[in-house]
Protein backbone atom coordinates (compact mmCIF):
# COMPACT_ATOMS: atom_id res chain seq x y z
CA UNK A 1 0.00 0.00 0.00
CA UNK A 2 2.82 2.63 1.07
CA UNK A 3 4.98 1.65 -2.29
CA UNK A 4 1.60 2.32 -4.17
CA UNK A 5 1.06 5.68 -2.93
CA UNK A 6 4.87 6.63 -2.75
CA UNK A 7 6.12 5.76 -6.43
CA UNK A 8 4.19 8.29 -8.02
CA UNK A 9 5.02 10.91 -5.73
CA UNK A 10 8.49 10.24 -5.79
CA UNK A 11 8.22 10.88 -9.93
CA UNK A 12 6.43 14.06 -10.15
CA UNK A 13 9.70 14.95 -7.15
CA UNK A 14 12.41 13.76 -9.24
CA UNK A 15 10.78 15.66 -12.74
CA UNK A 16 10.48 18.83 -10.76
CA UNK A 17 14.18 18.31 -9.95
CA UNK A 18 15.21 17.58 -13.40
CA UNK A 19 13.20 20.29 -14.64
CA UNK A 20 14.30 23.25 -12.48
CA UNK A 21 17.92 22.18 -13.14
CA UNK A 22 17.31 22.66 -16.75
CA UNK A 23 17.38 19.72 -18.17
CA UNK A 24 13.56 20.08 -19.40
CA UNK A 25 13.71 23.44 -20.88
CA UNK A 26 10.64 24.32 -23.53
CA UNK A 27 12.24 23.86 -26.53
CA UNK A 28 9.65 26.94 -27.86
CA UNK A 29 11.89 29.61 -25.45
CA UNK A 30 15.29 28.07 -25.98
CA UNK A 31 17.90 30.25 -27.64
CA UNK A 32 19.55 28.87 -31.04
CA UNK A 33 23.35 28.08 -30.20
CA UNK A 34 25.36 30.98 -31.66
CA UNK A 35 27.59 31.02 -34.65
CA UNK A 36 31.20 31.83 -33.35
CA UNK A 37 34.05 32.85 -35.83
CA UNK A 38 37.09 34.04 -35.60
CA UNK A 39 39.11 36.41 -36.84
CA UNK A 40 43.48 35.88 -36.92
CA UNK A 41 45.58 38.37 -37.32
CA UNK A 42 48.47 40.39 -35.79
CA UNK A 43 46.04 42.58 -33.21
CA UNK A 44 49.68 44.00 -31.44
CA UNK A 45 52.98 44.09 -32.68
CA UNK A 46 54.81 46.14 -35.95
CA UNK A 47 51.86 45.34 -37.94
CA UNK A 48 49.02 45.93 -35.45
CA UNK A 49 47.99 48.77 -37.48
CA UNK A 50 46.92 46.58 -40.64
CA UNK A 51 45.26 43.96 -38.25
CA UNK A 52 42.91 45.84 -36.10
CA UNK A 53 41.53 47.47 -39.58
CA UNK A 54 40.72 43.89 -40.75
CA UNK A 55 39.08 42.62 -37.63
CA UNK A 56 36.95 46.28 -37.65
CA UNK A 57 36.07 44.68 -41.09
CA UNK A 58 35.05 41.82 -39.93
CA UNK A 59 33.26 43.42 -37.35
CA UNK A 60 31.61 45.41 -39.02
CA UNK A 61 30.20 42.47 -41.25
CA UNK A 62 29.07 40.68 -37.94
CA UNK A 63 27.36 43.41 -36.39
CA UNK A 64 25.63 44.01 -39.59
CA UNK A 65 24.25 40.56 -39.95
CA UNK A 66 23.41 40.19 -36.22
CA UNK A 67 21.28 43.64 -37.02
CA UNK A 68 18.85 41.74 -39.79
CA UNK A 69 18.36 38.47 -37.62
CA UNK A 70 21.97 36.63 -37.99
CA UNK A 71 22.99 33.79 -39.94
CA UNK A 72 20.13 30.73 -40.06
CA UNK A 73 18.60 32.16 -37.34
CA UNK A 74 21.50 32.68 -35.14
CA UNK A 75 23.79 35.56 -33.76
CA UNK A 76 26.83 35.41 -35.16
CA UNK A 77 29.96 35.50 -32.21
CA UNK A 78 32.99 36.89 -33.37
CA UNK A 79 36.20 36.40 -31.43
CA UNK A 80 39.91 37.61 -31.80
CA UNK A 81 43.02 35.81 -32.19
CA UNK A 82 46.21 37.63 -32.18
CA UNK A 83 49.15 35.61 -33.75
CA UNK A 84 51.36 38.95 -33.56
CA UNK A 85 52.54 37.96 -37.39
CA UNK A 86 54.80 35.71 -35.39
CA UNK A 87 54.70 32.00 -37.20
CA UNK A 88 56.02 30.72 -34.03
CA UNK A 89 52.78 32.05 -32.61
CA UNK A 90 50.51 29.97 -35.76
CA UNK A 91 49.79 27.00 -33.73
CA UNK A 92 49.18 28.52 -30.46
CA UNK A 93 46.71 30.60 -31.60
CA UNK A 94 44.56 28.09 -33.97
CA UNK A 95 44.17 25.48 -30.88
CA UNK A 96 42.86 28.62 -29.07
CA UNK A 97 40.21 29.03 -32.00
CA UNK A 98 39.51 25.57 -31.48
CA UNK A 99 39.19 25.90 -28.06
CA UNK A 100 36.71 28.35 -28.55
CA UNK A 101 34.58 25.87 -30.85
CA UNK A 102 34.81 28.85 -33.87
CA UNK A 103 33.45 26.99 -36.93
CA UNK A 104 35.21 29.53 -39.50
CA UNK A 105 38.19 31.76 -39.13
CA UNK A 106 38.93 35.27 -41.58
CA UNK A 107 42.66 35.27 -41.65
CA UNK A 108 45.10 34.45 -41.19
CA UNK A 109 46.75 37.16 -42.92
CA UNK A 110 50.59 36.59 -42.67
CA UNK A 111 51.87 34.13 -44.96
CA UNK A 112 54.20 32.71 -42.78
CA UNK A 113 51.74 32.60 -40.33
CA UNK A 114 49.22 30.60 -42.63
CA UNK A 115 51.38 28.36 -43.85
CA UNK A 116 51.94 26.58 -40.41
CA UNK A 117 47.99 26.94 -39.16
CA UNK A 118 45.83 26.83 -41.83
CA UNK A 119 46.20 22.87 -42.63
CA UNK A 120 45.21 22.53 -38.74
CA UNK A 121 41.89 24.47 -39.11
CA UNK A 122 40.79 22.49 -42.43
CA UNK A 123 42.18 19.13 -40.48
CA UNK A 124 39.86 20.47 -37.58
CA UNK A 125 36.47 21.35 -39.87
CA UNK A 126 37.13 25.09 -39.02
CA UNK A 127 36.29 26.39 -42.16
CA UNK A 128 38.89 29.18 -43.59
CA UNK A 129 38.64 32.60 -45.71
CA UNK A 130 42.07 33.43 -45.65
CA UNK A 131 43.98 36.63 -46.49
CA UNK A 132 47.72 35.20 -47.26
CA UNK A 133 48.82 36.32 -50.35
CA UNK A 134 51.70 33.30 -50.94
CA UNK A 135 50.85 30.45 -53.29
CA UNK A 136 51.81 27.98 -50.87
CA UNK A 137 48.32 28.46 -49.38
CA UNK A 138 46.63 26.99 -53.00
CA UNK A 139 43.72 25.03 -52.06
CA UNK A 140 43.78 26.15 -47.84
CA UNK A 141 40.27 27.22 -47.56
CA UNK A 142 39.29 30.48 -50.25
CA UNK A 143 40.57 33.89 -50.65
CA UNK A 144 39.08 37.07 -52.05
CA UNK A 145 42.88 39.19 -52.10
CA UNK A 146 45.50 39.32 -54.38
CA UNK A 147 48.29 35.81 -54.68
CA UNK A 148 51.51 36.22 -55.56
CA UNK A 149 50.75 35.21 -59.28
CA UNK A 150 48.40 37.49 -59.51
CA UNK A 151 50.63 40.65 -57.88
CA UNK A 152 54.37 39.77 -59.82
CA UNK A 153 52.55 39.97 -63.38
CA UNK A 154 51.64 43.86 -62.66
CA UNK A 155 55.10 44.26 -60.95
CA UNK A 156 56.86 42.93 -63.75
CA UNK A 157 54.33 44.93 -66.58
CA UNK A 158 55.38 48.01 -64.37
CA UNK A 159 59.30 47.95 -64.24
CA UNK A 160 59.34 46.55 -67.68
CA UNK A 161 57.58 49.67 -69.22
CA UNK A 162 60.52 52.03 -70.39
CA UNK A 163 63.55 50.09 -70.92
CA UNK A 164 62.36 46.61 -71.40
CA UNK A 165 64.66 45.01 -69.59
CA UNK A 166 66.15 47.37 -66.52
CA UNK A 167 68.59 46.37 -64.27
CA UNK A 168 66.64 45.40 -61.21
CA UNK A 169 68.11 45.53 -57.14
CA UNK A 170 65.98 43.69 -54.77
CA UNK A 171 66.09 44.54 -50.92
CA UNK A 172 64.17 41.40 -49.28
CA UNK A 173 62.73 40.59 -46.03
CA UNK A 174 63.41 36.67 -46.63
CA UNK A 175 59.16 35.73 -44.63
CA UNK A 176 57.34 33.49 -46.50
CA UNK A 177 55.08 36.26 -48.96
CA UNK A 178 58.00 38.64 -49.47
CA UNK A 179 60.57 36.27 -49.98
CA UNK A 180 58.17 33.97 -52.31
CA UNK A 181 56.99 37.25 -53.98
CA UNK A 182 61.17 38.23 -54.83
CA UNK A 183 61.59 34.84 -55.85
CA UNK A 184 58.66 35.25 -58.39
CA UNK A 185 59.07 38.74 -59.94
CA UNK A 186 62.92 38.44 -59.75
CA UNK A 187 62.64 35.46 -61.99
CA UNK A 188 60.75 37.56 -64.82
CA UNK A 189 63.29 40.32 -64.35
CA UNK A 190 66.38 38.43 -65.52
CA UNK A 191 67.77 39.68 -68.81
CA UNK A 192 69.42 37.84 -71.83
CA UNK A 193 72.48 37.78 -70.53
CA UNK A 194 70.29 35.26 -67.80
CA UNK A 195 72.58 36.54 -64.88
CA UNK A 196 69.95 36.33 -61.85
CA UNK A 197 68.48 39.78 -60.24
CA UNK A 198 70.97 40.67 -57.36
CA UNK A 199 68.97 40.13 -53.85
CA UNK A 200 70.26 41.92 -50.73
CA UNK A 201 68.72 40.44 -47.24
CA UNK A 202 66.78 42.75 -45.15
CA UNK A 203 66.33 41.56 -41.38
CA UNK A 204 62.87 42.77 -39.96
CA UNK A 205 63.51 45.45 -36.82
CA UNK A 206 66.39 47.36 -37.53
CA UNK A 207 66.83 50.67 -36.78
CA UNK A 208 67.74 51.95 -40.19
CA UNK A 209 68.73 50.26 -43.65
CA UNK A 210 71.06 53.14 -44.46
CA UNK A 211 73.53 50.34 -45.00
CA UNK A 212 71.29 48.25 -47.24
CA UNK A 213 69.96 51.02 -49.49
CA UNK A 214 73.87 52.01 -49.89
CA UNK A 215 74.71 48.30 -51.02
CA UNK A 216 72.10 48.09 -53.65
CA UNK A 217 72.92 51.66 -55.13
CA UNK A 218 76.53 50.79 -55.41
CA UNK A 219 75.52 48.03 -57.92
CA UNK A 220 73.90 50.98 -60.09
CA UNK A 221 70.57 49.72 -60.62
CA UNK A 222 67.69 51.28 -62.39
CA UNK A 223 65.67 50.08 -60.05
CA UNK A 224 65.75 49.34 -56.22
CA UNK A 225 62.64 46.13 -55.75
CA UNK A 226 61.49 45.99 -52.04
CA UNK A 227 59.77 43.14 -51.12
CA UNK A 228 59.24 44.13 -47.32
CA UNK A 229 56.34 44.45 -44.87
CA UNK A 230 55.60 48.20 -44.21
CA UNK A 231 57.63 48.82 -40.86
CA UNK A 232 60.79 47.56 -42.62
CA UNK A 233 59.50 49.17 -45.73
CA UNK A 234 59.01 52.89 -44.62
CA UNK A 235 62.79 53.08 -43.43
CA UNK A 236 63.86 51.58 -46.43
CA UNK A 237 61.90 54.71 -48.24
CA UNK A 238 63.29 57.03 -45.69
CA UNK A 239 66.82 55.85 -46.38
CA UNK A 240 66.75 56.18 -50.55
CA UNK A 241 64.68 59.86 -50.35
CA UNK A 242 68.46 60.72 -48.00
CA UNK A 243 70.73 59.24 -50.52
CA UNK A 244 69.29 62.00 -53.22
CA UNK A 245 69.75 59.45 -55.68
CA UNK A 246 67.49 59.35 -59.06
CA UNK A 247 66.96 55.72 -58.99
CA UNK A 248 63.62 54.07 -59.09
CA UNK A 249 62.04 52.05 -56.41
CA UNK A 250 58.82 49.99 -56.53
CA UNK A 251 58.21 48.75 -53.19
CA UNK A 252 55.91 45.62 -52.54
CA UNK A 253 51.91 45.08 -51.97
CA UNK A 254 52.91 44.41 -47.92
CA UNK A 255 53.72 48.11 -47.46
CA UNK A 256 50.46 49.81 -48.58
CA UNK A 257 49.27 51.07 -45.28
CA UNK A 258 48.51 54.30 -44.11
CA UNK A 259 51.10 53.51 -41.06
CA UNK A 260 53.75 53.20 -43.65
CA UNK A 261 53.35 56.72 -44.78
CA UNK A 262 53.26 57.89 -41.10
CA UNK A 263 56.25 56.69 -40.16
CA UNK A 264 58.18 57.47 -43.63
CA UNK A 265 56.54 61.11 -43.99
CA UNK A 266 54.81 62.17 -47.20
CA UNK A 267 58.13 63.10 -48.96
CA UNK A 268 59.89 59.71 -48.77
CA UNK A 269 56.64 58.29 -48.98
CA UNK A 270 56.52 59.90 -52.43
CA UNK A 271 59.78 58.50 -53.50
CA UNK A 272 58.49 54.70 -54.35
CA UNK A 273 55.60 53.62 -56.00
CA UNK A 274 53.75 50.36 -54.91
CA UNK A 275 51.97 47.21 -55.83
CA UNK A 276 48.69 46.89 -54.53
CA UNK A 277 45.35 47.54 -53.94
CA UNK A 278 44.13 50.92 -53.02
CA UNK A 279 42.61 52.28 -49.39
CA UNK A 280 38.54 51.58 -48.77
CA UNK A 281 38.35 55.10 -49.82
CA UNK A 282 39.87 54.55 -53.02
CA UNK A 283 38.02 51.31 -54.14
CA UNK A 284 34.92 52.55 -56.77
CA UNK A 285 32.42 50.00 -55.10
CA UNK A 286 33.09 50.54 -51.29
CA UNK A 287 31.20 53.98 -50.61
CA UNK A 288 28.60 51.75 -48.04
CA UNK A 289 31.58 50.37 -46.54
CA UNK A 290 33.59 53.69 -45.87
CA UNK A 291 30.53 55.22 -44.33
CA UNK A 292 29.53 52.64 -42.23
CA UNK A 293 33.04 52.40 -41.05
CA UNK A 294 33.60 55.95 -40.05
CA UNK A 295 29.96 56.08 -39.15
CA UNK A 296 31.18 53.04 -36.45
CA UNK A 297 34.84 53.72 -35.63
CA UNK A 298 35.16 57.19 -35.75
CA UNK A 299 38.18 56.38 -38.02
CA UNK A 300 38.93 56.49 -41.56
CA UNK A 301 38.84 52.34 -42.83
CA UNK A 302 42.48 51.53 -43.77
CA UNK A 303 43.76 48.89 -47.09
CA UNK A 304 42.96 45.65 -45.97
CA UNK A 305 39.81 45.45 -43.72
CA UNK A 306 37.24 45.75 -46.95
CA UNK A 307 38.59 42.78 -47.39
CA UNK A 308 37.76 41.08 -44.59
CA UNK A 309 34.52 42.79 -44.69
CA UNK A 310 34.00 40.69 -47.83
CA UNK A 311 35.20 37.36 -46.66
CA UNK A 312 32.99 37.45 -43.84
CA UNK A 313 29.96 38.26 -46.58
CA UNK A 314 31.03 35.75 -48.78
CA UNK A 315 31.24 33.32 -45.55
CA UNK A 316 28.00 34.04 -43.84
CA UNK A 317 26.27 33.73 -47.65
CA UNK A 318 27.63 30.47 -48.36
CA UNK A 319 26.30 29.36 -44.88
CA UNK A 320 22.91 30.64 -45.31
CA UNK A 321 22.93 28.57 -48.81
CA UNK A 322 24.73 25.30 -47.50
CA UNK A 323 21.96 25.33 -44.67
CA UNK A 324 24.68 24.66 -42.31
CA UNK A 325 28.23 25.63 -40.73
CA UNK A 326 29.55 22.37 -41.35
CA UNK A 327 33.13 22.78 -43.47
CA UNK A 328 32.59 20.86 -45.90
CA UNK A 329 29.05 22.32 -47.34
CA UNK A 330 30.42 25.53 -46.70
CA UNK A 331 33.26 25.22 -48.28
CA UNK A 332 31.37 24.00 -51.29
CA UNK A 333 29.53 27.16 -51.53
CA UNK A 334 32.51 29.38 -51.47
CA UNK A 335 34.38 27.55 -54.58
CA UNK A 336 31.31 28.37 -56.27
CA UNK A 337 30.84 32.12 -55.75
CA UNK A 338 30.34 33.64 -58.56
CA UNK A 339 30.20 37.38 -58.76
CA UNK A 340 29.56 38.48 -55.66
CA UNK A 341 28.61 42.43 -55.74
CA UNK A 342 31.48 42.67 -52.41
CA UNK A 343 32.95 46.11 -51.51
CA UNK A 344 36.07 45.55 -53.17
CA UNK A 345 34.63 44.54 -56.40
CA UNK A 346 32.97 41.45 -58.10
CA UNK A 347 34.07 38.43 -56.51
CA UNK A 348 34.20 35.02 -58.51
CA UNK A 349 35.81 32.25 -56.39
CA UNK A 350 38.09 29.54 -59.02
CA UNK A 351 37.00 26.36 -57.87
CA UNK A 352 40.25 24.72 -59.01
CA UNK A 353 42.10 27.01 -56.54
CA UNK A 354 40.13 28.95 -53.98
CA UNK A 355 41.77 32.45 -55.71
CA UNK A 356 39.32 35.29 -56.47
CA UNK A 357 39.16 36.17 -59.90
CA UNK A 358 40.54 39.03 -61.54
CA UNK A 359 41.89 40.71 -58.47
CA UNK A 360 41.73 44.17 -57.65
CA UNK A 361 45.62 44.84 -58.61
CA UNK A 362 47.17 48.17 -59.31
CA UNK A 363 50.50 50.73 -59.56
CA UNK A 364 50.21 53.21 -56.85
CA UNK A 365 51.58 56.24 -55.59
CA UNK A 366 51.20 58.42 -52.14
CA UNK A 367 49.56 61.99 -53.27
CA UNK A 368 50.10 64.97 -51.51
CA UNK A 369 47.75 64.55 -48.89
CA UNK A 370 49.67 60.80 -47.94
CA UNK A 371 46.92 58.59 -49.20
CA UNK A 372 47.55 56.19 -51.60
CA UNK A 373 45.78 56.21 -54.81
CA UNK A 374 45.64 54.63 -57.86
CA UNK A 375 49.00 55.89 -60.59
CA UNK A 376 46.85 56.16 -63.58
CA UNK A 377 49.73 56.97 -66.02
CA UNK A 378 51.60 53.89 -64.71
CA UNK A 379 49.26 50.11 -65.19
CA UNK A 380 46.15 48.95 -66.25
CA UNK A 381 43.41 48.36 -63.51
CA UNK A 382 43.67 44.93 -63.33
CA UNK A 383 44.69 40.66 -63.65
CA UNK A 384 43.23 37.71 -64.69
CA UNK A 385 43.88 34.89 -62.22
Amino acid sequence: MTSKLTSPLLAVVAIAAVASAGFLAAPATAAPQSIVIAYEGPLTGPQANNGIDMYRGVKLAVDQVNAKGGVLGRKVVLIKADDQANPDLALTVAQQVKDAGAVAVVGPYNSSVGVINLPFYIANGITPVQMTSTNDTKGEGVTVQPKNSQISPVEVTYMSKSSGCPKVVMLVDPSTYTQGMANRTGAAMVCGDGVPVASIPVVEGKASYTAEVSQALAMSPDIIYVSTYYPEGSKIAKAINAANTKVSCLMNLANVDPAFVTEAGIPASQRCVFSGVPAAEQMPDAANYVNAYKSKFKAAPGVWGTFTYDSANILFAAMTKSGTTTYGPVLKKLLNVKEYAGQTGPITINPNNGYRKNVPVYILKVNKSGAFVIDTEAMAPSVPD
